[in-house]
C-alpha cells in the first residue's frame, strides 16, 4: 500500500521542561506506545528526582526521574527531545540548549524558541546560520510548532488558502478568557495583567509584538508566495472595573484586565496577513471586541477572498476548559510530528517542509471518561 514507512520501534525521547506545556507533552510521551522516555530535565531543584509519571500528572510510575542537567539529557541518549523549557522571557538560553541537543546528533521538537518556527526574516542572520551549522554537525532536525497554539496560524490557514481561487487577505484571531489560565509568568511579567494602564508591557515593547508572531506571518507568506513589506504592531488595554482574583493571581481595579492586539505584515501597503488577539480576564469586558463563537475561547481563521472562509476552531477536553484543551492541541502536535522530523533532512524545519500530518498513530478507540 502507498504511504510513509514507519518503524515498529518505540522512539527514545526525552523531555526538557515540564511547566503548562511539557508536563501535556511528557504525559503523551509516557502513555503512547509509539515512544520510550529516557529522560527528563526540570528547571528547578523541587522537581529533581521526581518520577516523569508524577510530573505528567497521571497514575504512573516511569523509572525515569527528573534531573536538572541538560548534559544527563544528551548522555540518556534520545532519538528526539520534546523542548519545553520558557523562551518567552529567555530565548537565547532556549536556542543556545536548542544548538547544544542538535550538536549531540538529537533532534528536537518542541514549543520554544517560538522564533525557530520559521526564522527567517525574524532572527538575525548569524544566529540562524549557527542553529543550522549546529544541526549539520549533528546530522538532526530541529521543528518548534510556535504560539496560537502552534497551529492556528500556520497550519489551518494554508490548509484552507490551499482550496481559494484568489486569497485577498488571510486573519488569524485568538479568542479567549484567560481568567482560568495559571501561567503567572506569561500573565504578569510579559503580558503585564494587574499592571497599571500607562505601564508598556513587555510583549508591547516596540518590535516584541513582530518577533514573536513575524514568525508565523512570514510563514503563510511563503506558503503564498508572497513576501511581507513591513510588520505593523498594534495594542491597546482596557482597565478592571473593581478588583478580583485569577488563577494567575489578583488584577486590581484599574489595572489592565483585557488586551487586544494585532500583528500585521503589508504587502504593497495593504494588510495581507493579521494576527489579532483577544484575551480578556472576565467575559463581561468590552463587548465589543470580538468574541468567541461558543465556550470561553476560540481560535478564528477568516480568508478574503474566492471563496471567503469563516473558521471558528473551539477546543474542549475532559480534563479542564478551553485554555487547557489549547494547551493540549499544542502539545498533540509537538509530539506526533516526532516521526516525520526523525525522516526529515538536517536543519531548521517549518510547517512547509513536513508532510501533511493526518494523526497517524494516536487512534485508541473509546477512552473510559476521566482517563
Amino acid at each position: 500500500m502507498p504511504g510513509r514507512t514507519r518503524s515498529t520501534e518505540p522512539i527514545r525521547v526525552a523531555q526538557v521542561g515540564t511547566g503548562n506545556a511539557g508536563r501535556l507533552t511528557l504525559r503523551q510521551l509516557v502513555q503512547d506506545p509509539r515512544f520510550e522516555l529516557v529522560a527528563v530535565g526540570v528547571s528547578t531543584a523541587d522537581k529533581v528526582g521526581i518520577d516523569a509519571g508524577e510530573l505528567a500528572g497521571i497514575d504512573a510510575t516511569t523509572g525515569v526521574r527528573a534531573v536538572m542537567d541538560l548534559q544527563t539529557v544528551i548522555d540518556a541518549r534520545p532519538q528526539c527531545v520534546v523542548y519545553c523549557a520558557m523562551g518567552d522571557t529567555r530565548p537565547v538560553e532556549a536556542t543556545n540548549d536548542v544548538r547544544r541537543l542538535l550538536e549531540a546528533g538529537i533532534d528536537v521538537v518542541g514549543s520554544a524558541p517560538g522564533t525557530l518556527q520559521f526564522p527567517w526574516g525574524t532572527m538575525p542572520d548569524a544566529v540562524i546560520e549557527k542553529v543550522e551549522a549546529a544541526a549539520r554537525a549533528g546530522d538532526a532536525s530541529v521543528y518548534i510548532t510556535g504560539v496560537d497554539p502552534g497551529f492556528a496560524s500556520d497550519l489551518i490557514p494554508l490548509a484552507l488558502a490551499s482550496t481559494c481561487q484568489r486569497v485577498e487577505q488571510v486573519r488569524c484571531y485568538e479568542l479567549a478568557d484567560y481568567a482560568t489560565y495559571d501561567g503567572a509568568e506569561v500573565m504578569f511579567d510579559l503580558m503585564g495583567f494587574g499592571k497599571p494602564l500607562d505601564d508598556t508591557p513587555l510583549l508591547f515593547l516596540p518590535g516584541v509584538l513582530g518577533f514573536a508572531w513575524g514568525t508565523a506571518i512570514r510563514m503563510i507568506a511563503e506558503g503564498l508566495g508572497i513576501t511581507i513589506d513591513e510588520v505593523v504592531e498594534f495594542w491597546e488595554a482596557e482597565p478592571a472595573p473593581e478588583s478580583y482574583d485569577i488563577a494567575a493571581g489578583r488584577i486590581e481595579k484599574g489595572t489592565i484586565a483585557a488586551l487586544h492586539f494585532s500583528i500585521t505584515g503589508m504587502v504593497a501597503g495593504h494588510p495581507a496577513i493579521v494576527v489579532e488577539h483577544v484575551t480578556r480576564t472576565r467575559d463581561d469586558l468590552r463587548p465589543d471586541w470580538a468574541r468567541p463563537s461558543s465556550g470561553g475561547g476560540a481560535y478564528r481563521v477568516e480568508i478574503t477572498g474566492e471563496p471567503s472562509f469563516v473558521v471558528d476552531i473551539v477546543p474542549s477536553s475532559d480534563h479542564g476548559d478551553h485554555n487547557h484543551a489549547a494547551i493540549v492541541a499544542a502539545c498533540g502536535r509537538i509530539v506526533n510530528s516526532i516521526p516525520d522530523v526523525l525522516a526529515a533532512p538536517p536543519g531548521i524545519r517549518t510547517t512547509l517542509d513536513l508532510p501533511l500530518p493526518t494523526g497517524h498513530g494516536t487512534y485508541t478507540g473509546p477512552v473510559t471518561p476521566g482517563r
